[in-house]
């Protein structure tokens, strides 16, 4: 074994690549799975265990010289290729074209960074859940009509969430308050494609739990988020709601207009547009990630990412973010 060693050492020293055709000839002589190399492997395979430390060291040193050598020598021949005469560098530049962000990744960034502002942090989640985090924890009631198979793609025993609310559990079972945090993501609805929704769109929730956190507290949150995102003028108004998770709840709209055919279309003739639910975070939901509700209180807050979109830029058909069709979005080449 140490002679075969030693051989294919002088060998490799006294070696002289010239040409390509030189250079693949030694690949195939030595590197190929048919080569010197792989044979000397193979006879080492049946050397006693006691001789193997003694021969294993210098093969692959051997093996690592054999690698250094044929790689410089590539080099060699790669550079001296590709010089190529025939090109004329006279002829005009042809302008590259640049991707861009996608819009939702655009607005998903612009939310997240109003809020970081604002002190919270960025948090994720697995996109397939188990009931427990998708709806037990969060108080959804065992005949809860979300629980169906009209609204839930079930994945066996688990589930494709139906929302980011199953983050907030996991980051309130594994921490201790305080928490200020935002969890954009995917999720999945058993529900028919239209202009106005999808089976599958992007949250962004937040949840902030602290003493003394009061209803006054969000919605002085989520007007600055609306004045930041939209505009100083834009006009706000809450409406008392239902969420199993949430108590007191309430869905936020904001002013969309009745002025064109579009924003009437969006609103349904009322003008006004929901962007986003929310409440204080229900006693039972703490109680289940073991926070104590006589010290602590929360809320929480939650909107479709694809909704904040399309309102951001005048979007009319949600499908239209999904279609890849480069005209719609070279559109938005240059956004941040």
């Amino acid at each position: 074994m140490k002679s075969a060693i030693e051989e294919l050492e002088k060998m490799l020293d006294s070696m002289k690549i010239e040409t390509a055709e030189e250079l693949e000839e030694f690949r195939i002589n030595f590197l190929s799975k048919k080569g010197k190399l792989a044979d000397l492997v193979q006879q080492f395979r049946s050397v006693p265990p006691a001789k193997k430390k003694e021969f294993g060291k210098p093969l692959n040193e051997l093996k690592n010289k054999f690698d250094a050598f044929f790689t410089e020598s590539q080099k060699l021949f790669n550079s001296t290729s590709s010089e190529d005469t025939s090109f004329d560098f006279n002829l005009p530049l042809n302008a590259r074209e640049y991707g861009s962000l996608h819009p939702i990744k655009i607005v998903e960034s612009k939310i997240y960074d109003i809020f970081h502002s604002m002190g919270f942090d960025l948090r994720e989640g697995p996109e397939i859940e188990d009931d427990w985090h998708n709806f037990t924890a969060l108080n959804f009631e065992e005949e809860h009509p979300a629980r169906d198979m009209q609204d839930t793609f079930f994945v066996g025993k688990k589930v494709l969430r139906t929302h980011t609310s199953s983050v907030q559990i996991r980051e309130m079972e594994n921490g201790k308050p305080p928490f200020r945090i935002v969890m954009p993501g995917r999720v999945f609805r058993n529900e028919a494609i239209s202009s106005r929704s999808n089976c599958f769109f992007h949250q962004i929730e937040g949840l902030y739990i602290d003493k003394n956190v009061s209803f006054a507290d969000l919605k002085y949150t989520l007007y600055s988020f609306v004045q930041q995102f939209f505009g100083e003028e834009t006009k706000v108004r809450f409406r008392s709601s239902y969420f199993p998770f949430t108590e007191p709840s309430a869905e936020m709209d904001i002013w969309a207009g009745t002025d064109t055919e579009d924003a009437r279309r969006l609103t349904k003739g009322t003008g006004w547009l929901e962007v986003m639910g929310c409440g204080m975070v229900h006693p039972n939901v703490l109680t289940n990630c073991n926070i104590d509700t006589e010290e602590y209180s929360g809320f929480a807050f939650g909107m479709g990412i694809d909704r904040m979109t399309m309102l951001k830029y005048n979007i009319g058909d949600i499908r239209d973010l999904f279609n890849n069709d480069t005209r719609f979005l070279k559109q938005f080449s240059g956004q941040l």
